[in-house]
């Protein structure tokens, strides 16, 4: 006769496993899920940072396509996707900076040595608005809609591949089109 407790181990094992062949079948398995996406982007929480435009809640808001990239100066990542953000800054795409925990001088400088692709640009000393919009770390980068709401959300430099894959499919579906 089985006694149920014997039973209990054998199952617990099965029920792991499943869980785990589940969460292995995403379509991307280094996409990191977001719960931002179709949703109002969170406020932006920035302190000035330099003498350019300053990154305003109400410009998540305005018409038209946006970006909002999260940067430092001490991330080598952001540095290798900068050149992507420039050409994006060319072609007319509006880019809000929120550089994170940095220190001003060294954030500035990056900007001085690596050009300015920002519309706006504000300073997230604290993390707070970090934390807000699920930050994993830096660079981030979100598409947003002409009323604030949240397309797509991009952990990692944008590549010129995911430039292509994602980030312009991303801008197409915020435009309407």
């Amino acid at each position: 006769m089985v006694k149920p407790l014997m039973l209990a181990p054998p199952l617990v094992f099965a029920g792991l496993a499943a869980l785990f062949f589940v969460s292995m079948q995403r379509s991307d398995p280094d996409q990191l899920p977001s719960a931002m996406e179709g949703r109002a982007a969170p406020a932006v929480q920035v302190v000035a940072l330099g003498t350019g435009p300053d990154l305003t809640d109400a410009m998540l808001r305005e018409p038209g396509v946006k970006l909002v990239n999260f940067w430092a100066s001490w991330c080598a990542p952001c540095r290798a996707e900068h050149p992507v953000l420039k050409t994006l800054q060319a072609e007319g795409v509006t880019i809000l900076g929120v550089n994170f925990k940095d220190k001003p001088e060294a954030a500035l400088q990056f900007l001085d040595d690596l050009g300015n692709p920002y519309a706006a640009i504000g300073a997230d000393d604290s993390g707070r608005m970090g934390l807000d919009w699920g930050l994993y770390g830096v660079p981030e980068t979100f598409v947003i809609d002409g009323t604030g709401k949240v397309i797509l959300r991009h952990a990692g430099p944008i590549t010129p591949g995911i430039l292509e894959d994602r980030i312009r499919p991303a801008l197409a579906e915020a435009a309407g089109g």
